[in-house]
């Protein structure tokens, strides 16, 4: 079964103006993601600025969301490192935490082998009981799973069940989806293809857009499951600006920009992430505009 059908957010951490975990702000976010239709909520992912959380801060930020939804949806925590021991200890505690499932970053900077992925991330599920997604995101990373590579693992290892796509190669996401056979769900990664994603076998996404419009993701998978392709089409197209702005700058600049504007308290970003220029502000104040979000 799957961990979420649907559109999954993953959800910045907001910061007081003294830089800690903002958590009445991250409990007013969640609610808004649940009550607009948001199937998953992913906490401590890139999105989240895990890279800049203390362990401190990962751990009770996934102890908070998992209370916080009390069940609600299903809660992913994402607790990959560059570390297979570090990425072991933030998965372990997070099953303790109750997550409903995790999810694991391929180890960046390292740059490990296929063979090093397939140990890094066997060792990992090994650890814990609870359903594991894979993340593939070569860009930030420097390290690319191949298709091969998800299908071993999938295969070998039981609780390895899905895979968060964001490598942005499509031709490669149809060579994952024709080796697997329905061995793995497929998330899309980004948000700008989810309906190409879906169209190969997706079961959903895993959404930066959703942090500002969460019924609107929420209807582009969820038409396109019900068989209303065309209307899911419409949505994925009529967003396209909305996404550019939202990617303007490296992710999570952009949307914590976003939910600022829209008055959701997002806080500031955490060093080496800075603000945003003020030509890429106005670019995106105009697509949240155009998009009734402010």
């Amino acid at each position: 079964m799957a961990i979420f059908k649907g559109a999954g957010v993953a959800i910045v951490t907001p910061f007081t103006a003294d830089d800690k975990v903002d958590y009445e702000s991250l409990g007013k976010m969640i609610d808004f993601q649940i009550e607009n239709g948001t199937d998953a909520i992913i906490i401590c992912g890139t999105t989240g600025e895990s890279s800049t959380l203390t362990h401190e801060e990962h751990d009770e930020c996934i102890r908070f969301t998992v209370e916080y939804v009390a069940g609600r949806v299903p809660v992913i925590a994402g607790t990959g490192s560059n570390s297979t021991a570090e990425a072991i200890r933030l998965s372990t505690h997070a099953e303790k935490a109750g997550a409903d499932a995790l999810l694991l970053v391929t180890p960046y900077y390292n740059k490990a082998t296929q063979k090093g992925l397939i140990e890094h991330y066997t060792k990992i599920a090994n650890s814990v009981t609870i359903p594991i997604i894979m993340y593939n995101v070569p860009s930030r990373t420097g390290v690319n799973i191949l298709p091969e590579t998800a299908v071993t693992l999938t295969k070998n290892v039981e609780n390895i069940v899905a895979i968060k796509e964001a490598s942005g190669n499509i031709g490669q996401i149809a060579r994952l989806a024709a080796l697997a056979d329905g061995c793995i769900d497929i998330y899309s990664g980004n948000d700008d293809q989810i309906v190409p994603l879906l169209s190969l076998g997706g079961i959903g996404v895993i959404s930066v857009l959703s942090n500002v419009a969460p019924k609107l993701t929420h209807d582009i998978v969820a038409s396109y499951l019900e068989g209303d392709v065309e209307t899911s089409r419409k949505l994925q197209l009529e967003v396209m600006d909305l996404n550019d702005a939202l990617f303007c700058e490296v992710n999570p600049i952009p949307v914590k920009t976003a939910l600022n504007i829209m008055g959701m308290q997002a806080g500031g970003l955490r060093a080496p992430l800075c603000e945003m220029s003020e030509a890429h502000k106005e670019q995106l104040t105009a697509a949240l505009k155009n998009h009734q979000l402010i």
